[in-house]
């Protein structure tokens, strides 16, 4: 590992000469780092970054490959790109950033020529489920801000996929508040593949001489009369609601001080109502979200700004004007109390107080105690520029806020921010209000005071706040309370909160060992657990067992029920298995059964079979009754099956899933035909069952205009309803979801499949490309295959290639005009005759016919 050189500098081939101080915990921390896969807990400001850089160097200049570092804030990536630039001595250019404003293409050049890249975690999730990049030579890979390891986050993913795809993987998480407690703990570290769990508090001596106390006191404030009376307002009219709500079942509280608990719950109740299709769903939805707006207003009043409270407002009415304005919206504006609290906020010329608060605390911080820079933090962005406006005609100000645009306020690019961090480390002003953007991670500056305009409700964002001081000199941070107001409740949670995850922290440095033996118990389990009970190997494919499809060892039961269907002149089940005889792969149809390649089937039935009917849980290989592992098999050693991801289906978990399966390989593209693309003749367009009745209830036909251009390229389209009850759902009547079907089946040559959920789809997937790929032998093409097209077809093609006409309008083009001669040469009067097209859509027809070429 690292030695130090004779004035107390890490000395490392790989590390900048003079430039990283040596400190003990940083070396000890790095040296277990490199040991196995580590947590790393270190409080915000003393350098976990060091750690998994000198980590890196070692893994670099000993094992070679590259290092990826993931953070997850484009801030935070540009950060510690500069860092490790500055102190690796690895030229600049092979430590590339990856974020989205690097585009794929290039993403993929730099991989291969990088020795370090920092990235953000979703386009990196991105890369590897498009096959960009391969994680195999990867030798140290750094999770940043770890306790975000939880739920579907990237980091998840990423992390397993490391570990599966790398040569020699090494994992470091780094956090300084990893979680709540202990389970929280264990589940970030099972999520990412951490073993091992280091922790250094400030009691450590290590830690400690490198650490000042720092002073938290509380400023309480007090409510002048017209806030109060605007805030009281506003929580009547929220009673009021709530009353409303009680009626219909959902709650029995009608206090304005409601938890966000009990709105989830009252939420999930409403829901079920709606999944029922009972009318007191929808219109108790409709006062949830009332509530919801009132709540963020009472918000404004009590701990912000009135200032901002009138933006609020402002924003408010804008949206109920609008077209397609929504009943709450449109209510609430009308509603003569929140009339009224609009009325007092215009009429109010005073400051909050908080706001005379903070500026008394900045001038005895900057004037009278001589202090340099301090930051001030709030969870409103229109807080944030009203305090900078404010606060600039007292002292040098700046705001620091996210990269989005909000109504009424632009973000800051990643150059503004950045220019903006190096001003304020130069001291070039003295004040910067920022919202949550600079509490994880960034390398802001230290500062003599830490002002919270307001308390957070979570200890990990407390404790990250609290980071900006105390770090070189002993520091202040001062909160901010409006007292009688939901600031209490925050800051008390808050405290609770923090003195447990200190509490913990520090029993977590006690008990690391055992919850490293919990990880290790645990992870032998799951090893035991993916072998199969009777210790053989599984596939992938769903639990199938190898050689069972077909072979002398298979299941008996599934021998003797296909010879017992094909000795009766079915069909059976093995014309559905991979090596069953020669089969179609037009939707799981059987050639030969008397049926015509081009009759799609719907997923419901499945003709050939002698009249009955296949299941969807035989169609998917899920794993019921008898038939477990019979339709799917993993592809043969050496062999992969492709399946293309439009990357918009980025948003579901099926591209995902997909990509770490054997014997596939995902690849993102921007489809402009389908959601996936199996073969030259296969694509799919996954509609949920809420999508699919949208199509219905809400007058888009935008789904048939896409099988319609899903038909023109791909032979056998195939359309995916995802999900439970599409019967029962919505209130529609059966009669015309089969409708909807038939016409997709019948007008649109589209097989309609169904499947219960996005794993159930992802199976299906992978069964139907399987097919294509190794049965029919077919190659994926996102073109689709030159197909030989009728007159007619060809008719519609020409007409619906014009923009804005598509191909339920081209065929009603046609049928008016009789030819597509006709249809060209008619005028704007005559085509805005046709259903379907108006003025726009007849000025852009003629504009494309009529107007001269140039090349």
């Amino acid at each position: 590992m690292a030695a130090t050189d004779e004035v107390g500098h890490v000395d490392h081939p790989l590390v900048t000469e003079g430039l990283l101080e040596d400190r003990q915990y940083q070396v000890t921390l790095a040296d277990a780092a490199l040991d196995d896969h580590t947590l790393i807990c270190l409080p915000t400001g003393l350098g976990k970054t060091a750690v998994s850089l000198l980590t890196t160097a070692e893994r670099l200049h000993e094992d070679g490959g590259k290092a990826l570092f993931l953070a997850p804030t484009k801030p935070l990536v540009t950060q510690h790109a500069e860092f490790y630039r500055e102190a690796l001595q690895i030229p600049d250019d092979e430590i590339v950033v990856f974020t989205g404003e690097v585009s794929p293409d290039d993403r993929a050049a730099l991989w291969d020529d990088a020795r370090i890249v920092v990235a953000t975690p979703q386009v990196v999730e991105n890369d590897l489920v498009g096959n960009r990049i391969s994680l195999a030579d990867v030798t140290h890979l750094t999770f940043d801000e770890c306790h975000r390891a939880s739920g579907d986050y990237a980091y998840n993913y990423i992390a397993e996929r490391y570990h599966e795809d790398a040569t020699d993987p090494l994992v470091t998480g780094m956090s300084a508040s990893p979680g709540g407690d202990e389970e929280a703990i264990l589940q970030v570290c099972e999520n990412l593949g951490l073993r091992e769990v280091e922790v250094m508090t400030e009691d450590d001596a290590d830690v400690a001489e490198y650490t000042h106390d720092t002073d938290v006191t509380w400023e309480r404030v007090e409510l002048p009369e017209e806030i109060l009376e605007i805030r009281d307002g506003l929580n009547d009219v929220i009673s009021d609601r709530l009353e409303k709500l009680k009626q219909l079942g959902v709650t029995n509280k009608t206090s304005p001080d409601l938890s966000e608990k009990e709105l989830v719950r009252i939420q999930g109740q409403l829901r079920e109502l709606m999944d029922n299709d009972q009318s007191e769903g929808y219109e108790g939805m409709s006062l949830h979200a009332e509530i919801r707006k009132l709540n963020t207003a009472v918000n404004y009043v009590e701990t912000q700004a009135v200032e901002s409270l009138r933006r609020y407002f402002e924003r408010l009415k804008q949206a109920a004007r609008a077209s397609g304005a929504s009943k709450a919206d449109q209510r609430l504006i009308s509603d003569p109390k929140v009339r009224e609290a609009m009325r007092r906020a215009e009429d109010y010329d005073d400051l909050h107080p908080k706001f005379r608060q903070t500026r008394i605390l900045l001038a005895q911080t900057l004037g009278l105690d001589g202090g340099e820079r301090v930051i001030v933090f709030t969870e409103s962005r229109d807080t944030a520029e009203t305090l900078t406006d404010f606060l600039g005609e007292h002292f040098e100000t700046r705001k620091f806020v996210g990269q989005s645009d909000t109504e009424g306020s632009d973000g800051m690019t990643q150059t503004q921010q950045q220019e903006t961090l190096d001003a304020f480390r130069a001291g070039e002003f003295e004040v910067l209000v920022s919202t949550s953007v600079a509490e994880e991670g960034l390398d802001v500056p230290e500062v003599d005071l830490v002002l919270f305009y307001e308390p957070v409700p979570t200890a990990i964002r407390s404790i990250q706040r609290k980071g900006r001081t105390g770090r070189q000199t002993e520091g202040n941070v001062v909160v901010l309370l409006a007292e009688d107001t939901r600031d209490e409740a925050y800051f008390w949670k808050s405290r609770n909160d923090e003195k447990r995850m200190e509490r913990e922290l520090r029993d977590l440095k006690s008990v690391a060992g055992e919850i490293e033996s919990e990880l290790i118990e645990e992870a032998t389990i799951d090893d035991y657990a993916d072998a199969g009970s009777d210790g053989s190997d599984r596939s992938d494919t769903g639990g199938e067992t190898e050689g069972s499809a077909g072979s002398a060892g298979g299941n008996s039961a599934y021998v003797e029920s296909t010879t017992a269907a094909q000795s009766s002149g079915q069909s059976g089940l093995s014309a559905f298995a991979t090596d069953g005889s020669d089969a179609s792969a037009s939707g799981g149809e059987t050639e030969g059964s008397g049926e015509s390649d081009d009759v799609p089937v719907t997923g419901e039935e499945t003709e050939g079979l002698g009249g009955d009917d296949v299941s969807d849980d035989e169609a998917s290989g899920d794993d019921s009754g008898e038939t477990e592992g019979v339709v799917a098999t993993a592809a043969p050693d050496g062999e992969t099956i492709e399946i293309v991801a439009d990357q918009r289906e980025l948003d579901s978990s099926i591209a995902r899933d997909l990509s770490t399966r054997d014997g596939i390989e995902t690849r993102l593209e921007t489809l402009a035909v389908g959601d996936y693309v199996l073969s030259d003749r296969v694509v799919i367009e996954r509609k949920s069952v809420a999508d699919f009745l949208d199509t219905l209830t809400g007058g888009d036909r935008s789904m048939f205009e896409q099988v319609g251009d899903a038909g023109r390229h791909y032979a056998r389209p195939v359309v995916i309803v995802e999900g439970a009850d599409l019967y029962g759902e919505r209130n529609v009547h059966p009669n015309a979801i089969r409708g909807a079907l038939s016409s997709l089946a019948v007008d649109f040559g589209a097989s309609v499949l169904r499947t219960e959920d996005e794993d159930d789809t992802a199976d299906l997937l992978e069964v139907i490309a399987t097919r294509e790929q190794e049965q029919a032998d077919r190659e994926v093409s996102v073109h689709g295959e030159k197909q030989s097209k009728t007159v007619a077809e060809q008719q519609e093609y020409v007409v619906a290639s014009i923009a804005e006409v598509g191909p339920v309008t081209a065929r009603s083009l046609l049928e008016h005009f009789g030819s597509v001669e006709g249809v060209m040469t008619a005028n704007e009067d005559d085509l805005t005759e046709v259903e379907g097209v108006g003025a726009v859509t007849a000025e852009r027809i003629r504009e494309v016919v009529g107007s001269d070429y140039s090349g």
